[in-house]
């Protein structure tokens, strides 16, 4: 992975605008984020490959979503009863 795109990772400060969620309400941003994050994760990790650049992910829903629905949602991934498809 290069540098640069290292350094743009760790400078992050708070969720850019995504056009596909032009709405002032985030909440299906904070879920895609959420399910791209663990998608990414579970993509890189199959092909034997850093799965640092899905942090981007994490960050973007860390920012958008309320740590009470990420709680729930990880809660959810490890009893399997998820409803997301990851």
């Amino acid at each position: 992975m290069s540098d640069a795109i290292r350094r743009n990772i760790e400078n992050y400060k708070t969720a850019p605008f995504d056009s596909r969620f032009p709405n002032q309400n985030q909440t299906r941003g904070c879920w895609q984020n959420y399910l791209d994050f663990h998608r990414c994760e579970k993509a890189m990790n199959a092909k034997g490959s850093d799965p640092y650049v899905c942090q981007w992910y994490k960050k973007v829903y860390s920012s958008l979503c309320p740590s009470f629905w990420v709680d729930t949602w990880d809660e959810c991934r490890e009893n399997g009863s998820f409803p997301g498809k990851i």
